[in-house]
């Protein structure tokens, strides 16, 4: 079993910036993937970025909409995830999830995000 505690998120102008952040206890393996999606009202979950760890290595992946402005790392001491958004949109209005996929897939609660003036 994985939990998966998100925080940081909020109600920020455009071009502001939020480092969202998800705590993860339990049994965490040394192969996983740990990554971010959202899904806004009336749309589907779609993945923001994600980071697939081998042991010490890691391959990150952006979705489009993502590159240049988010940014994914992670903390494996600690077990924790990060994505630091900046110049943010309206259209980045969503709750946004962490997921962990190893031997099964978790989900943390979510946490909002609103772009709005």
């Amino acid at each position: 079993q994985v939990q998966l505690v998100e925080s940081g998120g909020g109600l920020v102008q455009p071009g502001g910036s939020l480092r969202l952040s998800c705590a993860a206890s339990g049994s965490i393996r040394g192969f996983n993937v740990m990554g971010w999606y959202r899904q806004a009202a009336g749309k589907q979950r779609e993945l923001v970025a994600k980071i697939t760890s081998v042991y010490e290595s890691a391959n990150l992946n952006y979705a489009d909409f993502a590159v240049g402005r988010f940014t994914i790392s992670k903390d494996n001491a600690k077990n924790m995830l990060y994505l630091q958004m900046n110049s943010l949109k309206p259209e980045d209005t969503a709750v946004y999830y962490c997921n962990y996929q190893s031997r099964a897939t978790y989900w943390g609660q979510g946490t909002q995000v609103t772009v709005s003036s």
